[in-house]
């Protein structure tokens, strides 16, 4: 399984939010010669999610190692190495470079108040016009505001921001980086400018030095692995470092997603949380979703929900069930918001269950779980459709593939209760590790100086298996839109 003695290597790197991933990949053909793994510790109760970013350090050495071994390669062939990150997570550095605090997560849902007061402080509309989103809970905005009010001391203290995967850049090369992709999640970037937005800033009160500079779209090389960053991980000192990006915009280009691959087939990822995205040249701005830049240069309008293959977990948990163990949930409805919701943007939303039967069984009960949380996804991907300018349900678009990926695209029960809620095609990449693929790409591309979707493109990341449309199971659908009408349609207007 290992390389040619001379095959130039990259690895490709994906920070999220439970563990680490380290793939060391052939730059000329885009296999996948070894993955490593390293798991990460979230704390915090109720809406608190935290993790200390020293964790992710040691984690990704832990990872390298782990993938170089499995590759059975020299370390002496890595050429270039990029990490993609989990989104939107607030990273608080005193001036010796060390966190103040524990990383805030992005499914950290305090900050909701904070994010009602900044959209009303100047309307969505302005937010739209300018980043591309509305404040939500978790976009590191609302996050910073929510530390300014209640933690004042850590942020007195605070010599610079980053984002998870800009701490992880900065520890490999030495220089403050990040990428439009990442940037776009912050809530004080213009995806209108590509810049940081000055009139945000002086909302938030940041000054523009404690922030890195933003590395141009693409395959940007930013600088060079340092002697103590390379001794960390037992790779050669000196070898490029990529700007490396948003675990999302990474997926996107480890699916060849973007201005040189495919434009037409939406993405669902089916993860701890559900994402929904699509690459556009079309700078899109909707209330429902998120408006983000690609790493590419183009734009990844995305749609994300908290609650998906962790929370269904839990249900089975409870149930004392495998979660493969489940049936259709029949008369029961379940709404797996454990944790809120973000899209609808529902912070303080709890779990729901309704419509129990004397014969409601607990496979039943798993598969409402299962039900309820693929609904949301693909309600999701109805509002990213409308806002990219298309009609979800015009035949030509809803005839047209999902991309699934994410762990859940693993799962029997997920890609059959999408297929069955969406009556949609479904294809299930060759490439079962996209973010990291993605990440590699763009390491290989700091090196060669292609563009990284094209180099994504020529590994064949494109190949995948296609499974037949379904008879859509409209009658499931209507039972849970009815739910969801009705218990939350004072607080969210689709």
């Amino acid at each position: 399984m290992s390389a040619a003695p001379h095959a130039p290597l990259v690895i490709g790197v994906d920070s999220s939010t439970q563990s680490t991933k380290a793939a060391v990949v052939d730059r000329d053909t885009g296999r996948i010669l070894g993955i490593g793994r390293a798991h990460h510790t979230v704390t915090g109760t109720g809406g608190a999610r935290e993790s200390d970013p020293e964790q992710w350090w040691h984690a990704l050495a832990e990872a390298v190692s782990a993938a170089l071994k499995e590759a059975g390669v020299r370390a002496g062939a890595v050429t270039a190495v990029a990490v993609a990150g989990q989104q939107h997570g607030l990273v608080a550095l005193d001036a010796a470079g060390r966190p103040v605090r524990p990383a805030v997560l992005w499914n950290d849902t305090r900050s909701a108040p904070q994010a009602a007061a900044l959209t009303a402080a100047r309307g969505a509309d302005w937010w739209l016009a300018r980043t591309g989103s509305v404040p939500v809970a978790s976009i590191t905005a609302t996050t910073w505001q929510w530390l300014r009010e209640h933690e004042p001391r850590a942020v007195d203290a605070t010599a610079a921001l980053r984002l998870p995967h800009d701490y992880l850049t900065e520890r490999l090369a030495g220089v403050a980086a990040t990428d439009p992709g990442d940037a776009s999640g912050t809530g004080w970037y213009s995806t209108a400018t590509g810049a940081y937005d000055p009139e945000i800033l002086q909302l938030l009160h940041i000054d523009k030095e404690l922030l890195p500079g933003i590395a141009p779209a693409g395959a940007t090389r930013v600088g060079a692995l340092t002697a103590a960053a390379a001794a960390h991980l037992g790779l050669p000192a000196g070898i490029a470092v990529a700007a490396g990006t948003g675990d999302n915009m990474a997926a996107a280009v480890g699916l060849g997603l973007g201005a040189e691959g495919l434009l037409d087939h939406p993405v669902v990822s089916l993860g701890t949380s559900g994402t929904v995205f699509a690459a556009t040249r079309a700078r899109p701005a909707s209330p429902g979703i998120n408006g983000f830049a690609a790493a590419d240069g183009t734009f990844l309008p995305l749609g994300c929900t908290l609650n998906c293959t962790l929370a269904v977990d839990r249900i089975a948990a409870l149930l004392r069930l495998d979660r493969e163990d489940a049936a259709p949930g029949g008369p029961a409805v379940l709404l797996p918001y454990l944790d809120g919701e973000r899209t609808p943007d529902l912070p303080d939303a709890s779990g729901l269950l309704t419509g129990l039967r004397h014969a409601t069984t607990p496979q039943q009960l798993l598969g409402a779980a299962y039900e309820g949380a693929v609904f949301t996804v693909l309600r999701a991907l109805d509002e990213l459709l409308a806002a990219c300018g298309a009609d979800p349900y015009a035949p030509d678009i809803a005839s047209r593939p999902l991309r699934l990926i994410g762990g859940g695209a693993q799962g029997r029960t997920w890609v059959e209760t999408v297929r069955r809620l969406s009556g949609r095609p479904v294809l299930l990449p060759a490439a079962t590790e996209p973010v990291a693929l993605g990440a590699a790409a763009l390491a290989a591309g700091a090196v060669t100086g292609a563009g990284p979707v094209a180099v994504a493109t020529s590994w064949g990341v494109a190949e995948a298996r296609e499974l037949p449309p379904v008879e859509r199971d409209l009658e499931s659908w209507a039972r849970i839109d009815d739910v969801l009408r009705q218990t939350f349609v004072r607080k969210w207007s689709p």
